[in-house]
């Protein structure tokens, strides 16, 4: 019988599909691992090809190809060094159901001794939210243990130990050490939520509990890492950094009744605001490199959203790939220019010009045939944000930066934005961020560097940029708030009807008036057209306009009751 066993837990950033990259990091950290002595490398869900890999699923091609790696992966462990439980979409035997290629499972393998030794699969497939696995997976059986060097492990997948059934299992059928390998995005307070299931199975269990999770940004999706260990006693026994790669060999030692995990590393969790900024930092950072843009484009304006974006931009990419572009219109105050200059300064980066009055006055001319007689309006001014588009798009195309858009969770939610104008772009970091938490997180930066930024040490933006009342300048004298309600309310109401689903009597209890929340929830329901067109960008609450929140763009429903 082992007495003890040293399990390296690895976080790491797979790319999805890039299986030649992902087995390559798979044996520099087995490599890593076997060098600190390690008997096993413990990896998170899906870690041969990246998660979530969604229809590449549905490709023979890709699935023959992880087999491929898989099995090179197993022949080289025959070396005598750490076993690997590396997770990978797996086919098993051939059914009516998948003519192509058969059943494919969400699987669990333990490669050892040159052979894949045994495998799990994953029994509770999540169809909700941004999970559509029971689309693209076959559900397995409940799972046993896997003897391993004498240790019975059990072995659970990502959402397994969200309800009791699967631990259940393990407990009952002789598992002395739960595995849980995780694919768990980033949303505001999850990490807590995670600790509380894992804590509530190891009370029905009795077992200790160690939590591998993924690390980076895949598409809307960020994954925090923060993997952890959890003692029978439920007591914190390991705890992994959040928003960065980490490999860690943990000692384990069998009790009298229990086995028992050594104290090691315990990283301080990411406070609120810092988790937020770190989650756009890594989304926004891995969507550029993984899709390997050179760099980014952003329209400046002297306004506070794209402020930030430069920032983080700055922070994620270095400031010589950020390139800015102030594009003023006759309605351009002379401080928006000043401010957009001065936060630039403060960046390091690259500040040009590029005047939209020619293409006002062309677009003005060209339409005035059909327009004689009638007033200007918002036509106009969504001219002048279309014109602005051109211009990032052209020199997007000719360049070869992305165009970072830079509209926040507040506007697009009520449709306060121009469809092929300020909308465009390749990714917008602030998607999922209300405008109450833009100005919370523009503070937080100006006081505070994140771990691994690029950026400044401090100050970043400049405090008239804060301060000032928000305007997107599209006519004299114009404030967000002459169309729509003081941003505090607005984002109150938002959360509420989005987030929580709430109905009208909820929200005036609230203190929200009746007519005003009635108002947003038109805006809102009216606005889906122009959000399906969106750039994507980072998820960072529990309901991301996306795959989270599902609304038909036909909608004869008529508002809360």
């Amino acid at each position: 019988m082992n007495d003890e066993l040293r399990i390296a837990l690895a976080q790491f950033n797979p790319i999805v599909g890039d299986i030649p990259y992902n087995l390559a990091r798979l044996r520099e950290l087995r490599s890593e691992a076997a060098e600190q002595g390690a008997d096993l490398l413990f990896t998170s869900e899906l870690s041969i090809c990246g998660y979530p890999p969604e229809d590449l699923v549905l490709k023979p091609a890709f699935l023959q190809a992880v087999r491929s790696a898989v099995e090179t992966l197993a022949s080289e462990t025959a070396d005598g060094g750490p076993a690997v439980l590396v997770g990978a979409p797996w086919i098993e035997e051939s059914d009516a159901a998948w003519p192509l290629y058969g059943k494919v499972y969400n699987a669990s393998l333990l490669l050892d001794d040159g052979k894949v030794q045994a495998i799990r699969y994953k029994y509770n497939l999540p169809n909700y939210g941004v999970f559509d696995e029971a689309r693209v997976f076959t559900q397995g059986p409940l799972p046993g243990p896997i003897n391993f060097r004498g240790v019975r492990l059990g072995v659970a997948i990502c959402e397994d130990i969200w309800n009791s059934e699967v631990v259940e299992c393990l407990e009952e059928s002789g598992a002395e050490i739960l595995l849980v390998l995780n694919a768990s995005p980033f949303e505001q307070k999850k990490l807590e939520l995670r600790q509380q299931m894992a804590l509530a199975r190891i009370s029905e269990s009795g077992l200790p509990l160690a939590y591998v999770n993924l690390v980076g940004g895949q598409d809307e999706l960020v994954f925090d890492g923060a993997s952890f260990v959890l003692g029978a006693d439920s007591s914190l026994r390991v705890l992994l950094p959040s928003f960065e790669e980490s490999l860690l060999v943990t000692q384990w030692r069998r009790g009298e009744d229990r086995w028992v995990c050594e104290e090691g590393m315990r990283i301080r969790p990411d406070a609120d605001l810092e988790a937020i900024y770190n989650a756009l930092l890594l989304g926004l950072r891995d969507y550029l490199h993984k899709n390997r843009f050179p760099g980014v484009v952003i329209g400046m304006s002297g306004g506070l959203d794209s402020a930030l974006s430069a920032a983080i931009a700055v922070d994620a990419l270095g400031p010589e790939k950020v390139w800015c572009v102030m594009m003023p219109s006759p309605y351009t105050s002379a401080e928006s220019l000043s401010d957009a200059a001065e936060c630039c300064k403060l960046l390091g980066v690259r500040l040009d010009s590029i005047g939209i009055e020619p293409a006002m006055k062309a677009f003005d001319n060209m339409l005035a045939p059909h327009f004689s007689g009638m007033a200007p309006d918002t036509t106009e001014e969504n001219i002048q944000a279309r014109a602005r588009g051109i211009t990032l798009m052209s020199l997007s195309n000719k360049f070869g930066h992305m165009v970072l858009s830079t509209g926040n969770k507040s506007e697009m939610s009520v449709g306060y934005s121009t469809l092929y104008g300020d909308m465009c772009g390749g990714f917008n970091v602030l998607k999922d961020v209300y405008k109450t938490t833009v100005y919370s997180l523009a503070r937080w930066r100006n006081e505070h560097k994140p771990k691994g930024a690029l950026g400044p040490e401090s100050l970043v933006i400049p405090e008239r940029i804060i301060t000032k009342a928000p305007s997107a300048e599209l006519r004299p004298d114009q404030k967000d708030e002459d169309s729509l309600p003081p941003y505090e309310q607005l984002d109150s109401i938002l959360q509420g009807l989005v987030e929580e689903e709430m109905g009208l009597e909820g929200l005036v209890a609230r203190g929200h008036d009746q007519a005003v929340v009635q108002r947003v929830w038109r805006l809102l329901e009216t606005a889906e057209y122009k959000r399906r067109q969106a750039p994507p960008g980072v998820k960072i609450t529990s309901r991301a306009f996306g795959r989270d929140r599902r609304y038909p763009i036909t909608n004869g429903f008529k508002g809360p009751a």
